[in-house]
């Protein structure tokens, strides 16, 4: 989502694809962190003047986020993932100028671990 959007665009679209958090890209497509609903509510609960109704006049850029995801890079490992989503739902990936390519979810992760797993334990019977 792009950080020139709004708040009201940010909430339609977490609602609609029932996401929890989304990432934020600048208008050069470079990654700048990630909105969540708790920032969300956050912000209604404490910008004044703020109102579910008035939520279109707020841009993404002007709200605070408590969580920082960080990205890695398109040239990753597992390893690397693997620490990250311990805290994170998703791992935004960047490419080496800093453009925001996608997103590994958590989920993803464990499965191929899990595959990983299962595999191993194939060759050892």
């Amino acid at each position: 989502m792009q950080s020139s959007c709004t708040m009201r665009q940010a909430i339609e679209k977490m609602e609609f694809h029932r996401y929890t958090a989304i990432p934020i890209i600048d208008q050069d497509g470079k990654y700048v962190g990630t909105i969540t609903e708790g920032d969300l509510l956050w912000a209604l609960k404490n910008i004044p003047g703020l109102t579910l109704e008035n939520t279109e006049k707020f841009p993404l850029k002007d709200i605070p986020r408590h969580i920082e995801n960080a990205p890695v890079r398109i040239e990753a490992t597992i390893d690397s993932l693997l620490s990250l989503a311990i805290t994170q739902n998703f791992v935004p990936v960047v490419d080496d100028d800093g453009i925001f390519i996608g997103i590994v979810r958590r989920r993803e992760i464990i499965e191929y671990l899990a595959g990983q797993l299962k595999g191993n334990q194939g060759e050892k019977e």
